[in-house]
C-alpha cells in the first residue's frame, strides 16, 4: 500500500521552508510522495489575509512542478468550511482505499492538537510524523510517547508567511524566502501590494 504524506496548509504563499520540510520527508522515510493540501480555511486562522484559493494552489503546484514525489492536493476545496483535518483525512481515505495516509505535522501543532476536532480518532487511525520549529512550547507527556506518533530532528528553515507578506509590502528581497517562480507569480498578479 502506498504510504502518502499530508501537509497540510495555507500556503499564504508557499515558500522555501514549506519546500523544505515537504522534500526532507519525501527524501528521508518510507513516504512515497508528499501531497501539499492546500487549506481554504484554517478554523485557527484570520481569513482576512488569505490569498483567493485559485492563486494560493497555482503557487504550490509551480513550486513543484519539476519534484515528482510531491504533488498538490486541493481536496479541501470541495468540503464543508471550516476545515477540520479528520473531516479531510476521512474524505481521503474513502477516495483513496488503496493509500495509507501520514500526517504531517509542525511541533508548533503538536502543542495544541488536544484542541482539534476529533484528535484522539486521528492518532487512532493515522500516523503523524511531527518536524521540528524553532518556536515551540512543551509537548504535552500524553503525545511525546504515544506510538502513532514519530518526531524527526532535521534543521529546516524557519520561515513565516506573516515575514513574506510584510516583506512584499516593503519592496524588501524575498531571495532566501521565495523560490523565483513564486516571486514572479506574487507581482504578476499585484499579490499583496
Amino acid at each position: 500500500m502506498k504510504n502518502i504524506g499530508l501537509f497540510f496548509g495555507s500556503f499564504n504563499p508557499i515558500h522555501l521552508g514549506h519546500l523544505a520540510v515537504a522534500e526532507f520527508f519525501a527524501q528521508n522515510t518510507s513516504l512515497e510522495e508528499v501531497w501539499l493540501v492546500v487549506s481554504p480555511q484554517s478554523p485557527f486562522k484570520e481569513k482576512n489575509t488569505l490569498m483567493e484559493n485559485h492563486h494560493r494552489l497555482a503557487m504550490v503546484q509551480l513550486a513543484i512542478d519539476n519534484k515528482s514525489n510531491l504533488r498538490a492536493c486541493a481536496e479541501e476545496f470541495d468540503l464543508p468550511s471550516p476545515n477540520y483535518t479528520i473531516d479531510t483525512l476521512n474524505h481521503l481515505k474513502k477516495r483513496y482505499p488503496q493509500y495509507k495516509f501520514t500526517l504531517l505535522l509542525g511541533q508548533d501543532n503538536i502543542m495544541h492538537f488536544d484542541r482539534w476536532k476529533a484528535y484522539r480518532q486521528i492518532l487512532e487511525q493515522f500516523q503523524l510524523y511531527v518536524y521540528p520549529r524553532t518556536q515551540s512550547d512543551k509537548i504535552p507527556e500524553s503525545l511525546l510517547n504515544h506510538s502513532n506518533i514519530v518526531y524527526f530532528k532535521a534543521s529546516l528553515l524557519n520561515v513565516s508567511a506573516t515575514e513574506i507578506r510584510n516583506a512584499l509590502k516593503n519592496k524588501k528581497s524575498l531571495d532566501d524566502l521565495l523560490p523565483q517562480k513564486i516571486q514572479d507569480y506574487l507581482r504578476k498578479f499585484n499579490l499583496y501590494n
